[in-house]
């Protein structure tokens, strides 16, 4: 479940990064981010909402849940938190 979560939550970031910032840039139109960063938004705080609730039941240590909330600011970093820590462990 939170490899899904970490899926979304990137996804929705490079929407938001690639999609909706150069249409509201290059095309005039801010409603793409007003739209794709709310969505994101939501999909940033149901995927820390998630990390916090595995952490606290044991399934990921302080390390991992400092990797986590690291990657999410990063472009591409939930994939390769998801691909090194979450898919080996199925979680």
């Amino acid at each position: 479940m939170l490899s899904k979560i970490a899926i979304l939550e990137g996804s929705t970031l490079l929407l938001l990064l690639f999609l909706a910032v150069p249409a509201k840039r290059l095309f005039g139109y801010p409603e793409a981010v007003t739209l794709m960063g709310s969505i994101h938004g939501a999909a940033f705080i149901v995927y820390v909402v998630t990390l916090m609730a595995f952490f606290a039941g044991k399934h990921l240590n302080l390390q991992q849940l400092g990797m986590g909330l690291f990657a999410a600011f990063i472009p591409f970093g939930s994939f390769v938190f998801e691909h090194k820590v979450l898919k080996p462990r199925q979680l």
